[in-house]
């Protein structure tokens, strides 16, 4: 079997974002690289949004970028600006054809279907594959999306809903996400935040229906698009072992109670191209402490007391927009933190998860 000096395995939004940051700063030059997925093309298949809190690799795959948002919870809205750190969409399809283009210049980097098709012995791995044991009375974030397009212009392209409560919840959290690409074309989401063990959660397509034409009053309109998913709330139980770093949400790189995960992935790629030389003489890239922390208190309150969350959200926005934006992007300063903490409807609830979690 043929031998790499690298091999990232799973060629998805994390091994492609390295593979994409190693080519473009010349560290495969004189270095080989084997890269594992099955998938038999590359096709959109995800949207990746997130708060633009640092520069990234990939402006020209942003399909939409939004300077103003709302959340809402029954009979409350809240318009916000967030025109210093917009929101951002990207879309997989052009975010796998940009990298693929690139990489493929590089006769050094291969594509294989099965791990067993090269030699694992002498080469640094880098896997993106979570390794998750059981998900049993863990929490998730599980949703479906669709794009569509309407018959005449009915979205407001400039703002774009965060987080819209009014909709049944079943003892869990349940939210809609719109994102207006145009006057006519949108994608619509259904989120749920919970351990996935009530079936009435999992009816996406008719949640989605319902919303479409008794919420957003929109009957006429066809769909261009579907995706859907499920991100852990947890870590995977995957380890680094010598010879071996995890990445993407394998690596921890998901913020755990809000499951953003894109921009984390860029800015580990770019500690290890930047210690690519010495990787094993240095600590591993991590999430700050004091988030993870923090995310372990709020998903405690997320697990005892689902109905209050939607008021906790919505009172969260009480603080600027930057001060939670800042938060929810792991970029907050102590202040910040304190803040969010502070105008949290019901911060008693945090406090008594403390204590809990210190005891």
């Amino acid at each position: 079997m043929k031998e790499f000096d690298y091999i990232i395995i799973g060629g998805g939004c994390a091994g492609l974002s390295l593979a994409y940051e190693l080519e473009t700063h010349n560290k495969l030059k004189n270095k080989t690289l084997a890269i594992i997925e099955p998938r038999l093309e590359y096709k959109r298949d995800k949207t990746w949004s997130f708060w633009k809190t640092t520069n990234h690799n990939f402006e020209d795959c942003v399909k939409k970028s939004w300077d103003n948002f709302s959340i809402n919870i029954p009979n409350k809205t809240k318009f916000l600006e967030c025109n210093k750190l917009p929101y951002q969409s990207i879309d997989s399809g052009l975010f796998y054809k940009k990298i693929n283009s690139t990489i493929k210049k590089n006769l050094n980097i291969k594509f294989y279907k099965n791990i067993n098709e090269v030699s694992l012995n002498n080469s640094l791995i880098f896997n993106s594959v979570p390794s998750i044991e059981s998900n049993e009375n863990q929490l998730w974030q599980h949703f479906k999306g669709i794009e569509i397009e309407t018959t005449k212009d009915v979205f407001d392209e400039k703002i774009m809903n965060l987080m819209d409560f009014d909709c049944q919840q079943y003892e869990s959290v349940h939210f809609f996400y719109t994102l207006p690409f145009s006057k006519n074309k949108a994608m619509v989401e259904t989120t749920w935040l919970s351990k996935m063990n009530n079936d009435l959660e999992m009816d996406y397509d008719q949640q989605l229906k319902n919303y479409i034409e008794n919420h957003l009053n929109i009957k006429n309109y066809k769909i261009n698009y579907k995706e859907n998913g499920a991100i852990p709330l947890f870590y995977p139980s995957n380890v680094n072992e010598k010879n071996k770093i995890n990445i993407g949400t394998a690596g921890h790189m998901t913020r755990l109670s809000t499951g953003y995960t894109f921009l984390n992935i860029q800015e580990h790629s770019r500690f290890i191209r930047e210690n690519i030389d010495n990787i094993d003489k240095i600590r591993g890239y991590k999430i700050k402490k004091k988030y993870q922390f923090l995310d372990k208190i709020f998903l405690r309150v997320l697990n005892n007391h689902a109905n209050q969350m939607p008021n906790i959200f919505f009172k969260m926005f009480d603080n600027s927009p930057e001060t939670v934006i800042k938060f929810l992007s792991n970029k907050s300063n102590i202040f910040q933190d304190l803040l969010i903490i502070l105008k949290t409807a019901k911060k008693s609830l945090f406090i008594k998860a403390l204590l809990k979690y210190n005891a």
